[in-house]
């Protein structure tokens, strides 16, 4: 199940006359209440009547929802709130009757807070049904005692409530609540170009990808700003205003991605990931170290790398195991680590290719982020890790079979690395990053196993379902 917040309006009269109306595609059938505000007397005193001409009169339900509104003290401009709840797919097979939608739409508005009891006289509304898998809910956003409610987060509430609701009745489809540790997603206006200009990504997400490989690769900023820069990125600093030798933060662009006017289009690292911005990338880095030594690169040398690589994976993914009910922030930080190194195995066994390995990386990034852009203070265990990354990216490009099959081994190990921050997501209800985690396990067990994984994360410029249901916060997923 999924809710949706409308845009909010000023006229639930034009409101009404849509949802009791045949709809834009004569989708709106048999409409009828099932459920309205406590004290508003039976559905069939509300329902809008029909008259002789055989339309309805919406006059005195808009009067009742509206009385609240012409009484209160200065009431806003726009204090129709609309809403809707609709099934998955899966779920549209089961029938619901009207009782059932009733108390659904009930639950999910106590809990957002515009359903309360007669006790405390709140807002009015109504729960409304013209279709089998889905109804509408309008409020106005005033009080009986003439207070304003805004309905400030009502999107997070909502879809934190819509779950919760799933949950109770079993339903196959349940969003959870957003955990803003998605990256940010690309702009249809920069899709649109990106397929005018013929490239197969956007400038926003190839940026995003060499940022992550420099910062895998990196023990500082100084060294991290050079590996920008011979990856071709156009790199600009912004130094504080008050002291001009300290750099506060940067922003990149790509060569060939400018504006109308020739000048290249810069994102700052906030604007590629939430966890990209440089004092987060500092506080991740840790205590600067120097870079190993390159070192004499050969089969041999490459394998016993991998191995070793492949012991802190395995280390790291117990230390997970045993923080994740007493030191959830060490936990996080080996998983930060962990995304770096297999970031850096990718790059080592794919090169550029956009193979299985980087959808993999990809999706195991989105997994190992703390929520809302937090970073955890780096660790003993998670400074070893990034140490194995550094090396990685230092070795270069993986040739040759004993090198090969220890690399494969090393994927392996960070698949059960994955199992374990899967059982630590679920263990914290981030069930969004649970299932990330979740997928690439499976994608780096395929990798090692020489078949094909299936990852949901494209590496085109194809608008994902986010961007064509409507884009920005109102959208009917949680990220």
């Amino acid at each position: 199940m999924i809710t949706r917040v409308h845009l909010r309006g000023s006229r639930v009269g034009g409101l009404l006359r849509y949802l009791w109306g045949p709809g834009k595609a004569e989708e709106h059938t048999s409409p009828r209440l099932v459920a309205a505000w406590d004290g508003a007397g039976p559905l069939t005193d509300l329902e809008p009547k029909v008259t002789a001409s055989g339309k309805r009169d919406f006059r005195a339900l808009t009067a009742l929802l509206e009385q609240p509104v012409r009484a209160g003290d200065r009431p806003p401009t726009k204090f129709v709130w609309h809403a809707s709840m609709r099934l998955a797919p899966e779920d549209r097979r089961r029938t619901i009757s009207d009782s059932t939608w009733a108390n659904m739409a009930v639950q999910m508005i106590t809990e957002v807070g515009i359903a309360t009891t007669a006790t405390d006289p709140g807002l009015r509304w109504i729960a409304m049904r013209h279709a089998d898998d889905h109804v509408h809910i309008v409020a106005t956003l005033v009080r009986e005692d003439g207070r304003t409610n805004w309905m400030r987060n009502d999107y997070p509430r909502c879809v934190k409530a819509t779950y919760n609701v799933a949950r109770r009745y079993n339903l196959h489809r349940r969003v959870p609540p957003a955990d803003r540790t998605a990256h940010r997603r690309p702009h249809p206006v920069e899709v649109s170009k990106a397929r005018r200009t013929g490239r197969a990504q956007t400038p926003r997400d190839e940026l995003r990808r060499r940022v992550r490989r420099a910062v895998a690769a990196a023990s500082s900023e100084e060294e991290f700003f050079a590996r920008l820069r011979e990856a071709g990125v156009l790199v600009r600093l912004r130094h504080s205003s008050t002291d001009a030798q300290m750099i506060t933060g940067y922003s990149v662009a790509l060569p060939g991605a400018r504006t109308a006017g020739g000048q290249p289009v810069y994102f700052g690292g906030g604007r590629l990931a939430p966890d990209m911005t440089l004092p987060k990338l500092r506080l991740r880095w840790g205590i600067p170290s120097p870079p190993p030594a390159a070192p004499t690169v050969g089969r041999r040398e490459r394998a016993a790398a991998m191995r070793q690589a492949a012991k802190v994976a395995t280390a790291a993914a117990d230390d997970i195991r045993r923080a994740a009910r007493t030191e959830p922030g060490r936990a996080q930080a080996s998983a930060v680590a962990a995304a770096d190194l297999l970031t850096s195995l990718a790059y080592a066994m794919e090169g550029d290719r956009r193979g299985p390995l980087h959808r993999a990386a990809e999706v195991f990034d989105r997994a190992a982020r703390d929520l809302y852009g937090r970073v955890r203070r780096s660790t003993s265990r998670s400074q070893e890790m990034r140490a194995m990354s550094r090396l990685v990216a230092l070795m270069g490009r993986i040739s040759g079979d004993d090198d090969a099959m220890a690399s494969l081994a090393l994927v392996m190990d960070l698949a059960r690395l994955a199992d374990a921050l899967e059982q630590l997501r679920t263990a914290q209800q981030r069930l969004h990053q649970a299932e990330a985690a979740r997928a690439a396990a499976d994608a780096l067990r395929a990798v090692a196993g020489g078949r094909q994984p299936a990852v949901a994360l494209p590496l085109t410029v194809t608008p994902t379902s986010e961007q064509t249901v409507g884009g920005g916060r109102r959208t009917a997923r949680g990220r």
